[in-house]
């Protein structure tokens, strides 16, 4: 079957005209309305590991904010980059010393899957806003505590699916949403899988860690490097449900947007998958999942085989007229008729919520206080299709998914997978 591609770069200048502007204030860009500095956001930023660190810098607008206070559990990263920002930025090694701060007006947490709810909650009670690295959270439950803790605090929350960010992405959304493909009957989902790894040897805990804190609710075991290898931890159920998460909410959350459910969820799912048979990890290194939605919609979410430059990778909408896909490894989109690459969505029609700077809408939606393009109830039924897939995988049959209660009916044994214990003295 022929395909058109459409890049980012083709993209903004093919819609340029029939876009509506993105606004962008002087203070933004640094210049001559720059707030003065006791107006500008001050930011705490928790978790400096690769991910962290890879996205503090994008944070930091000249002129509208500014970073206060950073926190990790390795003291010595901790010290390097309060010392890199700059004179007046605090280290801390423990983050409730950081939230204990007054004068911090909203955190970026990239930690550890297993930490993001905890942190996130303990933020919006201290009174933050809070951008969090995605996976929302490790199980459904910790997931809706955290929606019911920044809805009942009132903050303002961003998820890190920065996919919502990408102009191609909203566009082929919109595309399906108004139904130029037709009715939408199929959407394919495909991300990479996690990986084996053996057990290591048990390692002296470095000085400079809290490998207490670095464990947090998870349970207790002899250190063997974990938090030191993001490739580990990510793939052991302790810590995270595997890439069918950590990656596989990516394009799942672009499959919700443009099925207009990303504050629901399917009502069925079944599914199949390999797991390791020992060794460290525990995660899903292969799956076929189904899911059914009550609108008729059918996603078929499968891996690559860890192919991670596969161009299956992303969200592919079909419908009665055409498809079009969000690929995910080009940030690009693909479409069939390639007259829908030219689409121009009119002013009555439905448009989505346009960010095109994921960082920057995080501080326009701090002093707005509106909603951002990825809440935390969107968050988290995006992350749910990861959880219920996993679910689904590990017990081998097909399952009832009641998106309202969100339990599956009449089900104990998946219900019970829906949540689990904390070690203490961390709970939610």
């Amino acid at each position: 079957m022929s395909s058109a591609t459409l890049t980012r770069r083709e993209f903004f200048r093919a819609a340029a005209a029939a876009a509506a502007p993105y606004v962008i204030a002087s203070t933004a860009l640094g210049g001559e309305g720059a707030l003065p500095a006791s107006e500008r956001i001050a930011l705490g930023f928790i978790g400096l590991g690769g991910r962290g660190s890879g996205i503090l810098q994008h944070f930091l607008q000249q002129g509208v904010s500014e970073a206060v206070a950073v926190c990790d559990v390795w003291k010595s990263r901790a010290e390097a980059w309060s010392k890199r920002l700059g004179a007046g930025v605090a280290a801390y090694q423990d983050f409730r010393d950081l939230l204990a701060r007054r004068d911090i007006d909203a955190v970026v947490i990239a930690t550890p899957d297993h930490w993001h709810v905890l942190h996130s909650i303990a933020a919006v009670r201290a009174g933050k806003d809070v951008f969090c690295e995605k996976p929302l959270a490790p199980t459904v439950r910790e997931g809706r505590a955290l929606c019911e803790a920044v809805a009942r605090y009132g903050r303002i929350f961003l998820h890190g699916t920065h996919q919502r960010s990408f102009g191609p992405f909203r566009m082929a959304c919109e595309i399906v949403r108004n139904e130029r493909i037709g009715k939408l009957h199929t959407i394919r989902v495909c991300e990479r899988g996690s990986w084996a790894d053996a057990v290591r040897p048990v390692q002296p805990v470095p000085p400079e860690l809290d490998y207490d804190l670095w464990l947090g609710q998870a349970p207790e075991i002899p250190y063997v490097g974990q938090a030191l290898h993001g490739g580990m931890w990510q793939c052991r159920s302790d810590y995270s449900a595997g890439w069918i998460s950590g990656c596989g909410v990516h394009p799942l959350d672009i499959a919700q947007w443009g099925n207009g459910t990303d504050r629901t969820g399917p009502v069925e799912v079944e599914g199949r998958g390999v797991y390791p048979k020992d060794g460290f990890n525990d995660t899903a290194i292969d799956w076929h999942v189904e899911m059914t939605y009550a609108n008729g919609v059918r996603l078929i979410f499968t891996s690559t085989h860890n192919d991670v430059n596969s161009p299956e990778v992303g969200a592919r909408f079909e419908g009665t007229e055409g498809w079009i896909m969000a690929q995910g490894n080009a940030s690009s989109i693909l479409a069939e008729p390639q007259s829908l690459l030219q689409t121009v969505i009119g002013p009555n029609e439905i448009h989505l919520l346009r960010s095109n700077n994921h960082a920057r809408h995080f501080l326009e939606c701090i002093r707005s206080r509106r909603e951002t393009v990825a809440p935390a109830e969107v968050a988290h039924r995006s992350t749910t299709l990861c959880l219920i897939s996993d679910i689904a995988i590990r017990l081998g049959r097909k399952l009832r998914w009641d998106p309202a209660t969100e339990t599956f009916p009449g089900d104990e044994e998946a219900n019970r997978m829906l949540s689990r214990a904390m070690r203490e003295p961390w709970a939610l």
